[in-house]
C-alpha cells in the first residue's frame, strides 16, 4: 500500500501537470471530466488527503462535513468564493489558490470582450454565418472607438492593473479606478482614483470589473449602479458572475441605456441567464479568462507547489485560509 499522499483532481488538468503530480503523489483523476456531484465531493473528504477542485466545484459546508481525512484543498484557480472557508477552518483544513499566473491571460480577455462589444464583432459574425450579410455599407454595425475613452476599473489589483496598462498603452484610453484606496503603481498610468463607485460609473465609457466574488460583492453592479453608468457605455466582467445583477443588466441593455456588455462569467455556471441569451448587444463567452495553454499549465504547477509544501510540512506559498 502506498504511503504517498492521496490527491483527488476533480477535473482534467493539462497533461504535463497530471504527469508531474502522479510522479510524486497517489493521484486519482476524473477521467470523464464531468462535474462531480456534491455527494461525490463529500465522499472524497473521507478518502483523500488533498482535494484539488476548480471553480466549477461547490465546496460548501455539507461537502466539507463529509469526512475527516482531507487536510488541504488546493484550488486550481485564483478565486475561492466557491469554497466555504469558515467550514474549512473549523475542521483544520488549509486552503490554497493559484494567484498571479493568470493575470495576463485574464487581462487579455477583458480587452477582447471590450473590443468585441465596442466593435459589435459578435453581432457581425452571427450575421455573416447566418448568410444575412449583404455587403459593406457606411452605416453597417457602427460601434465605438476605444482611443480617448475613459476605462473605469473596479478593483485595481493585479488583473485590474494589467487591464489598465493594456488599455492605456495599447489603445490610448484614459484610466479611472475605484478601489479601497489610491494605488501608487497607478500613477504611471495617470489614472484617476475615484473614492466611490458611483463617481467612477458616471464618468466611464467602459467599466471593467476585477473584484473577488462572495457576499461582500454580491450584486454590487445592481440596477442602481447600472443607472449610474453613462448612457451608451459598456460593462465588461471577467471577475465573478455573482457581482452583477443579470436581470438588471438585461433591462439596461434592452432599454439602450447601456450600448453593450461583454461577459465571461455567470452566477450559476454553466447556465447563462436566459434574458441575456436573447440580446444581440452582449458578448457571452464560456469562462475563458485563463484559457491559454501556458496559463492553464502554470496554474496546475502553482497548485502542485502548494501540495508539495503541504506534503513536506512547510508553509503553503498561496494559503488563503
Amino acid at each position: 500500500m502506498s504511503d504517498r499522499l492521496r490527491v483527488l483532481v476533480t477535473r482534467r488538468w493539462p497533461e504535463a501537470v497530471e504527469r508531474a503530480l502522479a510522479e510524486q503523489f497517489d493521484v486519482t483523476l476524473n477521467e470523464t471530466d464531468e462535474p462531480l456531484s456534491q455527494a461525490q465531493l463529500a465522499d472524497a473528504m473521507a478518502e483523500f488527503d488533498v482535494l484539488a477542485p476548480t471553480v466549477s466545484d461547490r465546496i460548501d459546508a455539507d461537502v466539507i462535513a463529509g469526512g475527516e481525512r482531507v487536510k488541504l484543498i488546493a484550488n486550481y484557480g485564483v478565486g475561492f468564493d466557491h469554497i466555504d472557508l469558515s467550514a474549512a477552518k473549523t475542521k483544520g483544513i488549509a486552503v490554497s489558490n493559484t494567484p498571479g499566473v493568470l493575470t495576463d491571460a485574464t487581462a487579455d480577455l477583458a480587452l477582447t470582450l471590450m473590443l468585441m462589444a465596442a466593435r459589435r464583432a459578435g453581432e457581425g459574425e452571427r450575421e455573416l454565418r447566418s448568410g444575412k450579410w449583404t455587403g459593406w455599407r457606411p452605416t453597417h454595425l457602427i460601434g465605438s472607438a476605444l482611443k480617448g475613452k475613459v476605462l473605469g476599473i473596479v478593483g485595481m489589483g493585479r488583473i485590474g492593473m494589467a487591464t489598465a496598462e493594456r488599455a492605456k498603452h495599447g489603445f490610448g484610453m484614459k484610466i479611472a479606478y475605484f478601489a479601497r484606496g489610491p494605488k501608487d503603481e497607478a500613477k504611471a498610468l495617470d489614472a484617476e482614483f475615484c473614492p466611490d463607485l458611483e463617481t467612477l460609473l458616471a464618468k466611464s465609457d467602459f467599466v471593467s470589473l476585477h473584484i473577488p466574488g462572495g457576499a461582500a460583492t454580491s450584486n454590487m453592479i445592481d440596477a442602481q449602479a447600472l443607472a449610474a453608468m453613462k448612457c451608451g457605455s459598456y460593462l465588461i466582467n471577467t471577475a465573478r458572475g455573482g457581482v452583477v445583477d443579470h436581470d438588471a443588466l438585461a433591462d439596461a441593455l434592452k432599454s439602450g441605456h447601456l450600448a453593450g456588455a461583454g461577459l465571461d462569467v455567470y452566477p450559476e455556471e454553466p447556465q447563462v441567464p436566459e434574458a441575456l441569451l436573447e440580446l444581440e448587444n452582449v458578448v457571452l463567452l464560456p469562462h475563458l479568462g485563463s484559457a491559454n495553454a501556458e496559463t492553464r499549465e502554470a496554474m496546475g504547477l502553482r497548485a502542485m507547489a502548494n501540495i508539495e509544501a503541504f506534503a513536506r510540512g512547510g508553509d503553503l506559498p498561496d494559503r488563503v485560509a
